[in-house]
């Protein structure tokens, strides 16, 4: 077996049934080009000495990743924006797979850590809960936009919604002040929404179970603010955490620092950079939230608060989680209460 440094190259541009490949042979410097349709790949590789593929982080390559590594491979995820600067004139796939073999020459890039199925099967189920939030919440939207062209005010919110529209529209109708043929379809609409939330609950419970099956998301659930949604989300998302040197850089993976720009030897800190993956630092951000309305919130985020705006606390919050959630992954201890709050303990 050869060592990683004596692999060679092949730069892999994926598609859904016609794959390109860029290959640069050691000895001679031969440029080849591949162009293989999508049920002769494994046949290619499998008859193919071992070699180090590079991809985009895109649609499919994990499930392609995990196929390669089975034959023997090495597999190079590339983020797909690292990659875009190295395409060079016009845009064609034989481009993209040239470019995806020169990024992956550059040791400044990092690649991405490949996702195994369990990984991939939580962060669906996220996928498709989140689908179905925005569909609720266009629908409540839309209710509560027809129902105020005709004088009926309803309040923001799902649970408050719910529980003040059969009032609303009982007085409305006394009143003469809304059709039955309108009444008849909100209610379909309430209907259509209901089903729509039980959806919801029911992924809610596929991932709660996910959480009792794995030691690292109940680890996180001890850390306030994390619950078995950003639990499961955190773990499927960042896979090798060992890549992170500190809790600071695993929170810049996500976004939750801020961006720097400086020239002539000063720098300055400008907001979040709100790089790496949305959907997790959402889910921090709404667990820092959910820290700060409690009564019982510590006393370094009320001192925090009287000199702070709100949304500057909530971001430092949401780092906070962060740098706990690689602290207790990476280092395999369980929370500790009393580091992540020292004055109240101290006082106690």
């Amino acid at each position: 077996m050869k060592s990683t440094a004596t692999l060679p190259v092949i730069g892999m541009d994926i598609a859904k049934n016609v794959f390109q490949l860029h290959v640069v042979e050691s000895e001679t410097g031969e440029i080849q080009r591949y162009k293989i349709k999508r049920d002769r790949v494994t046949d290619f590789f499998a008859n193919r000495q071992s070699s180090i593929v590079a991809m985009e982080a895109c649609g499919g390559a994990h499930h392609w990743a995990r196929v390669l590594q089975a034959y023997g491979h090495e597999v190079k995820l590339l983020p797909a924006k690292h990659v875009r600067p190295f395409v060079l004139r016009d845009k064609t796939d034989a481009r993209d797979a040239q470019a995806i073999w020169v990024a992956a020459q550059q040791f400044h890039i990092k690649s991405v850590p490949v996702k195994s199925v369990q990984q991939q099967a939580c962060l669906a189920l996220h996928r498709i809960r989140a689908q179905l939030m925005k569909m609720r919440i266009m629908q409540t939207n839309a209710l509560r936009g027809i129902l105020y062209e005709f004088g009926v005010t309803l309040p923001e919110g799902h649970r408050v919604l719910l529980q003040r529209i059969q009032g609303e529209l009982a007085k409305a109708q006394e009143h003469d002040g809304l059709p039955s043929v309108v009444v008849a379809s909100v209610q379909e609409q309430l209907a259509r929404i209901e089903s729509l939330q039980n959806d919801i609950d029911q992924l809610d419970k596929r991932l709660t179970s996910l959480v009792k099956q794995n030691q690292q998301m109940l680890a996180l659930q001890a850390v306030p603010g994390i619950g078995p949604l950003t639990a499961t989300a955190l773990v499927a998302t960042a896979t090798d955490l060992s890549s992170f040197e500190s809790g600071r850089q695993f929170a810049a993976w996500l976004g939750l620092t801020p961006r720097q720009t400086g020239t002539g030897g000063k720098t300055r800190q400008l907001g979040l950079s709100k790089r790496g993956d949305a959907y997790v630092r959402t889910m921090l951000m709404h667990g820092a939230r959910a820290v700060i309305a409690r009564s019982s919130r510590s006393s370094w985020i009320e001192r925090l608060l009287q000199r702070r705006p709100y949304s500057v606390v909530v971001a430092a919050l949401a780092n906070k989680l962060a740098r706990t959630a690689w602290a207790v992954l990476a280092k395999g201890k369980a929370f500790d209460q009393a580091k992540w709050n020292p004055t109240e303990i101290a006082a106690a």
